[in-house]
């Protein structure tokens, strides 16, 4: 949901081959979405990292606004984050993270069997 044909494109193109990336979390640090530890008046929050692919980034960002807008189970979970505390940002950050992280596995899978039929 949130995804449109020139969004999948884009991550598509921008990732190259998700096979290349030796964990999700690398994945993360190459598409902008990894945690990162922030301490403001002795209280630990996340923000995602600013480094990475930003064209992957901005694509993730549109995902996570459509979604923010229009998926009611995202709305829930926007609605619940802000009750218990956090800013708009560092609710819509939860928003972002999940979808690479869902799609990695089959997108190796997808490889893998693409691979095996270009090898019989």
């Amino acid at each position: 949901m949130g995804c449109g044909a020139l969004t999948a494109a884009k991550i598509l193109g921008e990732t190259a081959q998700a096979g290349r990336f030796r964990s999700k979390d690398a994945f993360a640090r190459h598409n902008g979405t990894a945690p990162l530890p922030v301490w403001s008046s002795n209280q630990q929050r996340h923000r995602l990292s600013r480094t990475g692919n930003r064209q992957l980034n901005a694509a993730l960002h549109r995902i996570a606004l459509t979604q923010a807008r229009f998926y009611p189970p995202a709305r829930k979970l926007l609605k619940r984050r802000k009750n218990n505390g956090d800013g708009g940002m560092e609710a819509l950050r939860i928003l972002k993270t999940p979808p690479l992280r869902r799609r990695l596995p089959s997108h190796d899978q997808d490889q893998q069997t693409t691979q095996e039929k270009t090898a019989a």
